[in-house]
């Protein structure tokens, strides 16, 4: 097949962007796949690939690598076909120049010029086939061969096609964690993966705070939340709480994660999602030789049988370390364990392209489960070297910020106690202006009184001088006559009456005076500390210039997936690995503020919970929690014993 140079459109979806490609109609999947991880600069290539909608309407997974096998067998089939019609050429030229030789030695000359001809003339058609063939081995690659539902521009996803064991130690860069972050959050919102409703809240606290950032009483104010999609809709149904309640109790949850930066908050998110039971399986309607409908979940750890009712709780596992060999013929899938004394394990798949995905997930999860017990690769240890690099240029980076940040908060704080301390300081001013006020207006009585008192001193003296000239006139006069002396004596005891009363009056205003002195006096001193209060108002205080310069000092201080098979595949496995769940813990389990933290919250929630909106599977997760089962308990349980046994106990299900 020879590409045509016409441009088809391709638009591909990541969890957060649109990108839009012109691709030819010779473009390979794996072109398009690279186009896509170099526009958005990923290196985990491995955990991701290109999803779209085939003409059936089934989710499926674009090719991105040719069969080594089917590549052989075509080019075979091609030289065979370019030597069978070489051959009938050569013989259609040898019967047609039999009957005009001449001589032996002629035909014979004839004859070899005609092989030469035809030798030449049969590399040249080779040489040609295989460039054909070269051109036709892509065909099964090709984008537009594939069963892509026709449109323009043509629909893809691109999506992670296979989860880490632990988040934590496997994923390295931060794109990688924000699309994984990004697809987890967007399945438990919408329901695929299951998730309490206790933990529905605590992630949705961390979401906000890989989203908005540390809180801000001031900016979140209430109603920030009401346009993020924080919960899943089977949460809010089964709670009788308003959207500012739930907005609250979030929020709540939101302030504890103060500091966090961004991309901690989507690990944080993912180490908890992880140990959900759901995250990510993928599930596939099976039956065993019985005909009994059941589910078979593809997940990092292994292999797992679910009931058809209960996608929660697996009742038969078989870890990867387990399995030699997988393959199907038709609808029927065989498994063959690394114990040869066990029987296979077989089951049945609706449709044989049902099969194939099953194949292609089983040996993408495999291979990873191996790559993990391995040596990193130098890619790998260049990647994570410079991850780490990042990481710590973040965290002084950080930590320079968070200093920086509290000495600011330092500087407001302590701006704040100024200004309070200055309010202080001007109402205590104007109290003590008050009272130098009320001073002026004693001191300003007590000079009226003192002139008061002058005046009646003045009288008194006066009155003193009358008195003795009257005394000396009665001495003068001691021959007068008896009435005239009484009544000068009248006058006398009349003056010395006013006089006792003149008298009686200056001491009283001289008490009064001695009184307002003192008023004085405290209203003086009153005045020099209210002066020197509103000094001190006006004044920096000597030690602020000294922290200040300690807080500056401080500052200063600061893609890939395997080629599938249609048929079978041997699988490189160590009998000798352990199985990884064996000490395997959820993050709950080891961390014991987690598990007050989920406490909490179910305890709150309860008080709200509508029972009758209960669904299957919040039935099965409080019977499973009331057993004390979560979901490394569950499959170390389902593992244990032999082999035979579980494939035994999977046929009689």
């Amino acid at each position: 097949m020879v590409a045509s140079s016409k441009m088809m459109n391709v638009r591909v979806t990541t969890m957060d962007a649109e990108l839009e490609f012109a691709i030819q109609q010779g473009t390979t999947g794996k072109q398009l796949f690279d186009q896509v991880v170099k526009t958005i600069g990923l290196r985990e290539v491995w955990f991701f690939g290109l999803q779209y909608t085939d003409s059936k309407g089934d989710n499926t997974w674009i090719k991105l690598y040719k069969k080594p096998e089917n590549v052989i067998c075509k080019h075979m089939k091609k030289i065979s076909k370019i030597i069978k019609r070489n051959i009938e050429q050569h013989q259609h030229r040898l019967m047609s120049n039999s009957s005009s030789l001449i001589s032996t030695s002629s035909s014979s000359s004839s004859m070899n010029g005609g092989s030469g001809s035809s030798k030449s003339g049969g590399l040249r058609s080779s040489s040609n086939a295989i460039d054909e063939r070269d051109s036709d081995s892509d065909e099964d690659d090709l984008v537009m061969s594939q069963d892509v539902q026709k449109g323009d521009p043509l629909l893809f996803k691109f999506r992670a096609k296979f989860y880490p064991e632990d988040v934590a130690e496997e994923l390295i860069q931060d794109i990688t964690l924000r699309l994984f972050y990004l697809q987890v959050k967007n399945a438990i919102l919408s329901d695929e993966i299951y998730c309490p409703p206790e933990t529905s809240v605590l992630l949705a606290s961390y979401a906000v705070q890989a989203r908005h950032g540390d809180y801000n009483k001031g900016t979140h104010v209430a109603g920030f939340l009401a346009k993020d999609r924080l919960l899943p809709q089977r949460v809010i149904d089964q709670h009788k709480m308003s959207k500012d309640e739930w907005e609250n109790s979030i929020t709540t949850w939101w302030q504890e994660h103060r500091g966090l930066l961004r991309e901690d908050a989507m690990m944080e998110y993912l180490k908890i999602a992880q140990d959900l039971e759901m995250y990510g399986v993928n599930y596939f309607e099976i039956r065993n030789k019985k005909g009994t409908e059941l589910w078979l979940g593809v997940d990092a750890l292994g292999l797992n049988i679910y009931e058809k009712e209960d996608r929660l709780t697996p009742k038969i596992g078989f870890p990867w370390s387990e399995i030699r060999n997988i393959s199907f013929n038709d609808r029927k899938f065989i498994i063959k364990p690394i114990d040869k004394k066990a029987p296979d394990f077989v089951f049945f798949a609706p449709r044989v392209r049902i099969n194939k995905r099953i194949l292609a997930l089983c040996m993408g999860n495999h291979e990873l489960y191996m790559r993990r017990r391995k040596p990193d690769t130098i890619d790998v240890q260049q990647m994570k070297a410079q991850a780490r690099d990042e990481k710590n240029a973040k965290q002084q980076e950080r930590e320079k910020l968070q200093l920086a940040l509290a000495a600011r908060e330092r500087a407001e704080k302590k701006q704040q106690e100024y200004e309070d301390r200055l309010r202080s300081m001007q109402e205590e001013m104007e109290r003590k202006q008050a009272n130098l006020s009320e001073a002026q207006d004693t001191i300003r009585r007590l000079q009226e009184q003192l002139n008061q008192v002058q005046a009646a001193k003045e009288e008194l003296e006066q009155r003193q001088n009358e008195l003795h000239e009257m005394m000396q006139r009665l001495e003068e006069t001691k021959n007068m006559e008896a009435t005239e002396r009484a009544k000068l004596e009248e006058e006398i005891r009349i003056k010395q009456l006013e006089m006792q009363k003149i008298q009686e009056e200056v001491t009283l205003k001289d008490s009064e005076t001695k009184r307002l002195h003192e008023e004085v006096e405290e209203a003086i001193r009153k005045q020099h500390e209210a002066a020197a209060a509103l000094q001190a108002a006006t004044t920096t205080p000597k030690h602020h210039h000294v922290e200040e310069e300690e807080e500056e000092n401080e500052e200063e201080l600061i893609n890939g997936e395997n080629g599938t098979q249609d048929f079978s595949k041997d699988f490189d496995t160590d009998e000798h690995i352990k199985d990884p769940v064996e000490e395997r813990r959820t993050l709950a389990e080891r961390n014991e503020r987690l598990q007050d933290q989920l406490k909490a919250l179910k305890q709150d929630l309860a008080l709200s919970r509508d029972d009758t909106m209960e669904t299957p599977n919040d039935k099965i997760h409080r019977e499973n929690v009331r057993q004390g089962r979560d979901k490394y308990k569950t499959l170390r349980e389902i593992r244990k014993g032999n082999t035979k046994r579980r494939v035994d106990q999977f046929e009689n299900m």
